[in-house]
């Protein structure tokens, strides 16, 4: 009695050595296929059995049997009997099949009817095919030495006390033993070379059969002394064997004298070369997934910095099911004059390729932000970094540049979950930013859930002024004690494939979690321990710190471009409207000379388009931002008399409270603030 496994994906089929000789096949002779086995089907059996296969495939069947004829190599006549047993994938599309091969030339009765077969057969049969069937879906070493001790799998043989021993080196280390007691029990490691039993199955590459106490005292002195005190009469220690080498050593021992038949040894073998197949299949799991988990963890950044003016908390879980480790990834990047950017992110696909290529974009959209280009410009230079590397991967990302002096966030998104917001007053909406497409992917018009539309309370999208780059941005204005989500999808997907339940527990265990962002984290972590999809996950939250205020106004939004007379007007007429709402009717002539004049040196002095965004601060301010593609500096100038220009910056020097430059990449941002009479201070910091 032999195994078979047969991948229906890929159409590759592995025989173990006993199944080979079973149909009479030398190894070298089978091609690794189902069609390896017409050399030893009699003519018109391979045609029955196909047909018998699809019929199961078809009808939605977990198994099928048959009986075939076979033909020795010298062309004497055969039975041989197949059982197999059909996976099928969460959607019901089978994908592998697993099961035995045995001589049935000596079965009683007519073989092509199906006579009445042996019922200590049939058990033993069972046994074996059950187990393999288990053994299949075992991921990892404990879940083989889990299945190896239930009695559903092994209690039919009779065994009180299952012992798994896998080969490290030159040892055998002993990882799962029954209720009579270990192998040995005070050495959890023994030498291959030892006399003991299992010891020997693993060197000669021979089972060991122990048919009574005698032998345990006689072959076995060292190990005698364990086996006297239980009630154990006889054993069994069969090689596991993957690809030509030892890998372990299963050990069962029975509470009767027995020699076991031929009939057992077949079966036991059988059993052997199933359970070794899938402690192979464990231990490359488990040794591939460490590496991967490993590589990942050093992809990502050993440490968040400490940032003035927010706290910060990250988390990371990797999933333990199937392949599932790979591109998750979060950073944090201090920009310097009161910035910080934050990041989150997802590499397709589930293994070590997926984290190295994690691990490389996550460094080149740091460099990107740190270079002082634009979060659009940014994003669009990591999707074109990402196509070069010509992996045939996708990422999706979210990427905010924070302003904590001003609260002010400028946000870009490429295929990502949209980030959520937990304003002060425990409000919690999801902030609708104008997507682009997946990094790595061809870039186009600007699409997604948030374009042409609202972005959410408090948010305006800059889609005319960095639309070019196919990654626009969103503007959101956090205040003192607002909190900033950013997450990947392991924190909403759910086993039943429930997206919108996911979200919405999502935002309940936001909206009802603690302040504290590490607790909050910690939190939502634990929502997903409980119902998460099986998916890695990484989160970020960021809070501004200070104290909950009165929110702040605005803001206003306006593209410049040359050649539009009627721009400049629109804007100021927008200014003075939205100066006067906000309570400094006052200071409307200062103000809308101070914008008029930075507005005039980005229509001059550049080529491109300009934006102009003004907004009423938390902190009691009136802050306006004008935006070109210039990366020059504007240089302040004393003018003479007679001079017609070169006063600008001057004005704006003596009219605003405070002003500056910030380069921006492609481009820079010229800002200035007036302080608004009667508006609160702001907020003392956090403790």
């Amino acid at each position: 009695m032999g195994t078979f496994d047969w991948n229906l994906d890929s159409g590759q089929m592995y025989l173990d050595t006993t199944a080979l000789e079973v149909l009479d096949l030398r190894p070298e002779e089978f091609t690794g296929t189902p069609a390896g086995l017409r050399a030893r089907l009699a003519p018109g059996e391979e045609a029955r059995l196909d047909a018998r296969v699809a019929q199961a495939l078809k009808a939605g069947r977990g198994h099928y049997g048959a009986y075939v004829r076979s033909r020795a190599r010298d062309g004497s006549p055969g039975w041989a009997h197949i059982q197999g047993h059909i996976l099928r994938d969460q959607h019901e599309r089978p994908y592998r099949i697993i099961g035995i091969i045995r001589d049935a030339a000596n079965d009683p009765g007519e073989p092509g009817a199906g006579g009445e077969r042996d019922e200590s057969r049939r058990r033993l049969t069972g046994v074996v095919e059950r187990t393999t069937a288990i053994l299949a879906h075992a991921r990892t070493v404990n879940d083989v030495t889990d299945i190896l001790k239930d009695p559903e799998a092994l209690g039919h043989l009779g065994a009180v006390s299952v012992m798994l021993g896998v080969v490290d080196g030159g040892r055998i280390h002993l990882v799962a033993e029954g209720r009579l007691g270990s192998y040995v029990p005070e050495i959890e490691y023994t030498r291959i070379d030892a006399a003991l039993p299992m010891s020997e199955a693993v060197r000669t590459l021979r089972p060991v059969y122990l048919g009574s106490r005698e032998e345990f005292q006689n072959h076995y002195p060292l190990l005698w002394p364990y086996i006297e005190p239980l009630a154990v009469r006889s054993g069994v220690y069969l090689p596991l064997i993957a690809h030509g080498r030892p890998i372990g050593a299963l050990g069962l021992l029975y509470t009767r004298d027995d020699y076991f038949t031929a009939e057992e040894r077949n079966v036991l073998m059988a059993l052997g070369s199933g359970i070794a197949q899938s402690l192979q299949r464990a231990i490359l799991f488990e040794q591939e997934h460490d590496l991967a988990e490993g590589l990942q963890r050093a992809m990502l950044p050993r440490r968040i910095p400490e940032v003035a003016g927010a706290r910060i908390a990250v988390r990371y879980r990797a999933a333990r099911m199937g392949r599932d480790i790979g591109g998750d990834w979060y950073d944090v990047i201090l920009l310097g004059e009161g910035r910080v950017g934050v990041m989150i992110g997802d590499v397709e696909g589930h293994d070590t390729d997926a984290a190295a290529v994690m691990g490389q974009l996550r460094i080149a959209l740091r460099a990107y932000v740190a270079e002082g280009h634009t979060p659009g410009a940014a994003m669009a230079r990591a999707s074109a970094f990402l196509r070069e590397l010509e992996t045939e991967r996708f990422a999706t990302c979210t990427y905010a540049d924070i302003d904590l002096t001003t609260g002010m966030a400028r946000l870009v998104r490429a295929g990502h979950l949209d980030p959520v917001v937990r304003r002060g007053d425990g409000s919690c909406h999801r902030v609708q930013v104008v997507g682009g497409l997946p990094l790595g992917l061809p870039a186009r018009e600007p699409s997604g859930p948030g374009a042409g539309s609202p972005a959410g309370p408090g948010a305006y999208s800059e889609v005319g002024f960095a639309g070019g780059t196919g990654y626009p941005v969103t503007s959101l204005e956090l205040h003192p004690g607002d909190t900033l989500l950013l997450c990947t999808d392991g924190l909403t997907e759910r086993p039943d494939g429930d997206w919108d339940t996911g979200m919405r527990e999502f935002m309940e265990a936001v909206r009802d979690g603690p302040a504290d962002v590490e607790e909050l984290a910690d939190v939502l972590c634990e929502l997903v321990g409980d119902s998460g999809g099986g998916d890695d996950m990484a989160l970020l939250v960021l809070r501004r710190r200070g104290t909950p205020a009165q929110r702040g106004g605005g803001p206003l939004s306006h593209t410049l471009t040359p050649g539009d007379p009627d721009a400049p007007a629109m804007a100021r007429h927008l200014i003075r409207a939205a100066v006067a709402a906000w309570g400094a009717r006052d200071q409307c002539d200062g103000i809308e000379l101070a914008a008029d004049e930075l507005m005039t040196n980005a229509l001059v002095h550049t080529d491109g388009v300009g934006h102009i965004s003004m907004r009423l601060t938390a902190e009691g301010r009136i802050r306006i931002e004008v935006e070109d593609t210039s990366s020059a500096l504007p240089q302040r100038r004393e003018a003479d008399d007679w001079a017609v220009s070169g006063r600008g910056l001057m004005l704006v020097d003596r009219l605003a409270d405070a002003w500056g430059v910030e380069p921006r990449g492609g481009g820079k941002c010229v800002w200035c603030e007036f302080a608004v009479p009667g508006r609160p201070d702001p907020g003392a910091p956090d403790p």
